[in-house]
């Protein structure tokens, strides 16, 4: 035996040493012998004069015990034998300990599991010193809610304010990194010169960017994220003060960020560099391609600061009407822009995770309660032999511990493998815009929440068996004649707690009925164009190299035409901006002749080849699409979308109509020639915006897609299209290559409604089976007691098909109760999932009849098995067993 527990268990009182036993026997013996001879004096025989002197000290055996627990610790002795006691008595019923702790660990491990992503997203401040100061700052557009700001408003915005002690600002961007094989495309951020000071993070070497070094002219400088210092430079500290080469522009390195840095909004940024070199959209106060971030000033509310900014947005619409108007502020929380949108997802999904967790706890406290059915006669016997109800009370608390201890500890490593199962499902680009998950660990919130449930579920379990342990119950236990009284009691508490576990099914039911037909709808929705059999790659020209327009199209056609002539590609074409990617990059149009009062007709704007409409296979309702011979030395045409021709243009033919900018400056003027089906520009729920098709001959960029229609698997064609890339200018980045369906499916809107409806259908699935198994328990168990009354019945005449019907109904009853309680908790509760469903009611009618009829055939089956065997009972044999 290891030392320290055999000494433990002599300070105990189990094991008292051999000498420490002897010594006190032979003082016991001495006393006695004394009372012996008194007695024996007095006239009494031998045999009464050792009775009266052992009753005298009140038992041989009751003394020693008396005296050890004088001499040690009686409390822990109890406990570590009430442990003993317990393990025996789950050891000796196998199959009700490895199913309740099966349950509570799929319950506990689900709960754990998700409240680890809540943690991480909605739970743990922000790493920002200071972080609930700090403010997402952006305009408000008509079509947008939060837009971008200009710079020149930026700018506007940071002198007179009066209630942000730092705005600074931020923008996406993209540059081409010169190495020894090449180059490669690095997502970047361009910011302000404050940024960093503004969320108070110190570079872990290096120093932050100086006052001016956003200023125009100012020396390019780049700090690095500590993922590229070591993936790309090794970790090399001489790596400050060293020179990059960014789309052909020696930079200075000058910091690296701490590795646990993130800022979500601009999450997949490898370096940052500054504002230092203004694009033309930067140089025009109608342009808007940047966000900012403010920290308040002490005792300033976001209420003030939306107030105040929104003053200042009043004064600029009322300054420059032309550029301003309709432009307001948005002002919020950072914390909010960063975790808004996958907030209720994880709601819902914690929601449905202790819903089953409920069940599990119920169903589990069921058993225990059958199980101390089967006990009473020994709470009875024990009780008759002097045990305290404090001590039994003790026994079944130890009971309850032990079970919740070995259940808690394999939810834990359940919630843990699932916690990194999930994390592992999330792509590498999501995971870019949800770098908070990346603080996903078993942390001490985490545990605390573990030990919350443990501490819940162990009442629970310790208290249950309690509900057979009154004095008057214990006496009448001894009688076999209490049976049915016993059996009444725990059949209407066991019904109750089935019809708890039907509602929760039911709930969770009809919640992962309707994420599912969303998620299905979602993945249906119209694209009008054909994601299958396309492939993608997005490319990136250097400047330097095709600083021309003339460069450019000559290169993308010379692209266009080697991909032709790849085996199995049908058809090749680029654009801008690939479908499903979101409502973004705008213009602001006005239509000639129409009438204008200087509002802001918002569009998409999309540059495309003119092969791209017949690649992705678009429908053209009306007019033409571009040819090769639409080029610059020709007027300025476009092709819009439905969209856009029944908003601007409604009851017009719009072929040959004219628009242009808001100021119809001849150089924007462009003729209609086609109206294509609306092809989903947007995200998947997103709505359909009017969108402007330019050609790529007329309107070039040198950040391009790639979109190729093949005859085959288009995902073996994605290596080819970047080698075809590299063998016509090795200087273009290439990145992402990806099939359409891919995008589609990886995209975050179709992530985040796939994983609510997988999991929360996974709960239900969970919920459904164990809702089923409680009610054939409470059935099963109701037969077993009405035993004999089946049996008087047969006896009496009782056809097999009217014990049918008395079980069945019994358990109809109790699942008519579950369902109806169930759809209307499901309808309250579904209200909550309004913000998450796509394109369906919360009281969709399919779903709910669905949900009926699947958990009540489902406790057709469960009820007909114990039905089954009442029908089946031998009354002669019933009798005799009664």
């Amino acid at each position: 035996m290891n030392p320290f527990r055999a000494w433990l268990r002599r300070l105990a009182g189990i094991v008292p040493t051999q000498q420490q036993e002897l010594d006190f026997s032979e003082e016991l013996e001495s006393h006695l012998q004394l009372h012996i001879d008194d007695n024996l004096r007095a006239g009494m025989t031998p045999e009464d004069a050792r009775r009266n002197a052992i009753l005298k000290l009140g038992g041989m055996e009751r003394t020693k015990q008396a005296h050890r627990n004088r001499r040690t610790l009686p409390f822990l002795a109890t406990i570590l034998q009430d442990v003993r006691f317990a393990l025996r008595q789950l050891r000796r019923s196998p199959g009700f300990t490895v199913i309740s702790i099966l349950m509570l660990a799929l319950g506990i491990g689900a709960s754990i599991s998700i409240f680890a992503f809540v943690d991480a997203a909605l739970l743990k401040p922000l790493p920002y010193a200071d972080a609930n100061r700090l403010a997402d700052v952006a305009e408000h557009g008509v079509a947008f809610p939060r837009s971008n700001l200009s710079y020149q408003d930026f700018l506007d915005w940071r002198r007179l304010n009066k209630v942000f002690s730092s705005v600074d600002a931020y923008t996406g961007s993209g540059y081409l990194l010169t190495t020894s094989s090449g180059v490669e495309p690095i997502s970047a951020a361009r910011v302000s010169d404050g940024f960093f000071r503004t969320l108070g993070v110190q570079p872990l070497l290096g120093r932050d960017f100086h006052a001016g070094e956003d200023q125009p002219n100012a020396a390019a400088s780049a700090i690095l994220t500590y993922g590229i210092w070591q993936r790309r430079f090794g970790g090399r500290k001489d790596i400050i003060g060293q020179s990059i080469t960014l789309n052909g522009t020696p930079t200075v390195v000058i910091a690296v960020l701490p590795e646990d840095f993130q800022f979500a909004p601009r999450g997949n940024a490898e370096l940052w560099t500054t504002l230092h070199e203004l694009s033309n959209c930067e140089k025009r106060r109608s342009c808007h391609n940047l966000f900012a971030v403010g920290r308040l000033k002490d005792g300033i509310s976001f209420q003030t600061a939306q107030a105040d900014m929104a003053t200042i947005a009043r004064q600029l619409e009322t300054q420059y009407p032309g550029s301003n108007r309709d432009q307001g502020a948005h002002i919020g929380p950072l914390s909010e822009l960063i975790v808004g949108d996958i907030r209720p997802i994880l709601l819902v999904l914690l929601a449905g995770a202790c819903l089953l967790l409920i069940i599990a706890c119920v169903n589990v406290a069921s058993l225990l309660l059958v199980r101390s059915e089967s006990r009473r006669r020994e709470f009875a016997v024990r009780g008759a032999l002097g045990a305290s109800t404090s001590r039994l009370v003790r026994q079944f608390a130890t009971e309850g511990i032990v079970l919740v201890t070995t259940g808690t500890l394999a939810g834990l490593a359940a919630g843990y493998a699932a916690m990194r199962l999930m994390l592992g499902l999330i792509s590498k680009d999501m995971l870019a815009s949800m770098p908070y998950l990346s603080r996903l660990s078993v942390n001490s919130h985490l545990l605390l929440f573990a030990a919350a449930i443990a501490l819940l579920t162990t009442a629970i379990f310790s208290l249950t068996p309690l509900l057979r342990l009154p004095t008057a119950a214990l006496r009448e236990a001894l009688n076999e004649g209490d049976r049915g009284s016993a059996g009444t009691l725990w059949r209407r508490l066991g019904a109750n707690l089935v019809v708890l576990e039907l509602t929760i099914a039911v709930v969770l039911l009809v919640s992962a009925g309707l994420l599912g037909k969303s998620f299905y709808r979602l993945l249906h929705v119209e694209l009008a164009f054909e994601p299958s059999h396309l492939a993608t790659l997005q490319a990136s020209l250097p400047r330097a190299a095709y600083d021309k327009d003339e460069k450019t199209v000559a290169v993308a056609r010379s692209i266009l035409d080697r991909v032709s002539s790849l085996p199995g590609v049908v058809s090749a074409g680029i654009t801008s901006t690939l479908p499903v990617s979101g409502n973004g990059n705008t213009n602001w149009i006005r239509v000639v002749g129409h009438p204008f009062h200087g509002e802001h007709n918002e569009v998409n704007e999309r540059e495309v080849s003119s092969s791209y409409f017949r690649t992705i296979q678009a429908r053209l309702l009306r007019g033409r699409f571009f040819t090769e011979q639409d080029d610059s030395t020709r007027p300025h045409i476009s092709v819009i979308n439905k969209a856009f021709a029944e908003k601007y243009f409604p009851g017009e033919d719009p072929i040959g109509k004219k628009y242009g900018g808001g100021d119809l400056s001849p150089d924007s003027i462009k003729e209609i020639i086609g109206v294509v089906d609306d092809i989903r520009e947007s995200s998947l729920d997103e709505q359909i915006w009017p969108a402007e098709y330019m050609p790529f001959n007329q309107a070039t960029t040198s950040y391009f897609a790639l979109a190729v229609r093949t005859s085959g698997d288009e995902k073996s064609l994605l290596p080819a299209l970047t080698a075809v890339v590299h063998e016509i200018d090795p200087g273009i980045g290439t990145s992402d290559p990806a099939t359409m369906s891919q995008r589609i499916s990886s995209s975050q809107t179709a992530y985040l409604h796939r994983s609510a409806a997988w999991l929360v259908g996974g709960f239900a699935v969970l919920a459904l089976l164990l809702g089923v198994i409680g009610l054939y328990g409470v059935i099963a168990y109701s037969v077993s007691q009405r035993t004999r009354e089946i049996g008087v019945r047969m006896a009496l005449g009782a056809q097999r098909g009217t014990v049918y019907q008395l079980i069945l109904r019994e358990a109809g009853m109790l699942t008519a109760l579950g369902i109806s309680a169930g759809i209307v908790c499901a309808l309250g509760a579904s209200t909550l999932l309004r913000g998450i469903l796509f394109q369906i009611h919360t009281w969709d009618l399919s779903t709910l009849l669905f949900v009926v009829v699947v958990l009540g055939i489902a406790a057709l089956i469960a009820s007909y098995i114990p039905a089954h065997r009442a029908a089946s009972i031998n009354p002669v044999e019933a009798l005799r067993a009664e």
